[in-house]
C-alpha cells in the first residue's frame, strides 16, 4: 500500500509517521519549498502529547516545551475564577505541553526523515487536484516554476491546511473559510517567569482576552522563559471579510493590538502592553474556521486536520486534534478489509467529535466561564460564588474538556 499526503504540517507528517509505523509507504507533498519553524507558542493537550509519546518523540518535545503544571482564569483584574492542575499533576498518562508550534514541527519532521528518509517530503510541490479509481488514486502536481507533473497511490490524504486545495474539489460550492469577526494577535519572547515557570493564564473576557504561558526555557537563566502570548479581540462583524485575509505569518500593528489591552487589563502578573511591545515580531490572524462536513471520505481520498475541521484557536485543540485523527485513520487502515471502508470508519469516528468542538469552540470553549463572569460582573466581584457557583463554573470548563478527551480513543 501507498499512501499520497497532501500537506507536511502537524497533521499530514505526524499521520506519515503512524503510516510508516504500520509499514505502509508514504509521499508527502508540501506546496512550500521548505518546511520551516514558523510561528508562536501551542499548547499540546495531554491527549495528543500520548499520541506523540507513542511514535517515540516525548524527548524531543520536552527539549523544546514546557510541561505545564497549572491553569488559571481570570477576569481582567487578576481575580481568579477557575484555576486547575494539568497534564500529569491533573492524573492524566501524559503531560500538557507548551511549544513553540515551529519546534513542534521541527521534532515531527526531523522524525519523519530520519525514519522515512529525505525523499519523503516533496517541497514545492503543490497537490493542485486528483482523480481516482477503483485500484488507486492519481495527484496533479505543480511548481510555481511551471513544472507540472503526476503521481500514483493507493489512497490520498488531505491534510492540506483550512484553504484545501483537497476539499475544494471534494466541495467545490463551499467558498471561503468564515470569520467570527475576532482577530487573534500571537508573539513570544524572552520574559521573567512567573509562579513555578509552569503555569498558563487566560484572562478578560468578552471584550478582550489575554492569554499567557511558558514555551521554553532558557538554559542561560533559570529566571527567563520563551513567554508567548496572545490577544483576542472583537474587530468586525461574524461573517463578514476580514480587512487582511488569514495568514499565519502576517505581521501585526502594534496600533492596533495595544487598545484592547491598555488601561484594560490590571493583572498582579504582568502588563499586556509592555510584554507586546517588548516583542519584536509578532503575528495577527483572523479567527477563522468552516461549517462542519456531512463527510470526508469519498472512496479512497479523505481530508485530516485543519482541511477536515479548521476550528478556532480556543481550548487547545487544533494541532491536538489533527494528531488524533492521524492515529484513527491509520488504525482503521491496519485493520484490512479495504481501504474505502477504512476510510469510511475513520469518517465515521472522527467526523461527529471534531464537528462538535468546532462548534463549542465558537460558543467560547472552555473560556466561557470568563466571558459568563465579564457579563455578570464587569467590574470585579467580592464573592464569585454569588456571580456563579462553583458548579456552574465547573460545567462550562470541565463539560469542554471531557467532549475534547471524548476524541482520544
Amino acid at each position: 500500500m501507498k499512501a499520497l499526503i497532501a500537506g507536511a504540517g502537524i497533521g499530514g507528517l505526524t499521520t506519515a509517521l503512524h503510516l510508516h509505523a504500520a509499514g505502509i509507504e508514504v509521499e508527502i507533498f508540501e506546496r512550500a519549498d521548505e518546511v520551516r519553524e514558523l510561528g508562536v507558542g501551542i499548547n499540546m493537550l495531554p491527549h495528543a502529547v500520548s499520541v506523540l509519546a507513542e511514535l517515540g518523540l516525548l524527548a524531543g518535545l520536552d527539549a523544546v516545551g514546557i510541561r505545564i503544571r497549572e491553569l488559571i482564569y481570570t477576569n481582567r483584574f487578576g481575580q481568579i475564577v477557575w484555576q486547575e492542575l494539568r497534564g500529569l499533576n491533573a492524573g492524566h498518562e501524559a503531560p500538557q505541553i507548551s511549544i513553540h508550534r515551529g519546534k513542534l514541527l521541527g521534532v515531527i519532521h526531523q522524525a519523519v526523515i530520519a525514519r522515512l528518509g529525505p525523499s519523503a517530503v516533496r517541497t514545492d510541490c503543490r497537490v493542485e487536484g486528483f482523480e481516482q479509481s477503483e485500484d488507486g488514486v492519481t495527484v496533479h502536481l505543480g511548481r510555481p516554476d511551471g513544472w507540472r507533473g503526476t503521481a500514483r497511490g493507493d489512497l490520498l490524504i488531505g491534510a492540506d491546511g483550512i484553504r484545501s486545495t483537497i476539499r475544494a474539489q471534494l466541495y467545490p460550492e463551499e467558498g471561503p473559510p468564515i470569520w467570527s469577526g475576532i482577530m487573534l494577535w500571537r508573539g513570544a519572547t524572552r520574559w521573567p517567569i512567573w509562579r513555578d515557570g509552569l503555569t498558563m493564564t487566560i484572562a478578560g473576557g468578552n471584550f478582550a482576552k489575554f492569554v499567557y504561558y511558558p514555551i521554553q526555557a532558557d538554559p542561560a537563566d533559570p529566571d527567563m522563559r520563551l513567554t508567548n502570548w496572545a490577544v483576542m479581540a472583537k474587530t468586525g462583524e461574524a461573517g463578514t471579510s476580514p480587512k487582511r485575509r488569514e495568514d499565519w505569518s502576517r505581521s501585526g500593528i502594534w496600533e492596533e493590538v495595544l487598545p484592547f489591552v491598555r488601561d484594560r487589563f490590571h493583572l498582579d502578573f504582568v502588563d499586556p502592553a509592555s510584554i507586546i511591545q517588548a516583542t519584536e515580531n509578532f503575528y495577527e490572524y483572523p479567527n477563522c474556521d468552516r461549517e462542519p462536513l456531512p463527510r470526508w471520505s469519498f472512496g479512497r481520498v479523505t481530508l485530516l486536520g485543519d482541511a477536515a475541521h479548521p476550528m478556532y484557536p480556543v481550548g487547545s485543540n487544533g494541532a491536538s486534534q489533527a494528531i488524533l485523527d492521524a492515529r484513527c485513520l491509520v488504525q482503521e487502515l491496519q485493520k484490512g478489509n479495504g481501504i474505502d471502508d477504512a476510510l469510511a470508519r475513520y469518517d465515521d469516528q472522527r467526523r461527529p467529535v471534531t464537528s462538535e468542538i468546532v462548534l463549542a469552540n465558537r460558543k467560547g470553549g472552555p473560556e466561557g466561564v470568563i466571558d459568563m463572569m465579564e457579563a455578570r460582573a464587569p467590574d470585579g466581584f467580592d464573592d464569585i460564588d454569588s456571580v456563579a457557583s462553583f458548579d456552574e463554573r465547573k460545567a462550562v470548563v470541565r463539560g469542554y474538556a471531557s467532549l475534547a478527551r471524548g476524541q482520544s480513543r
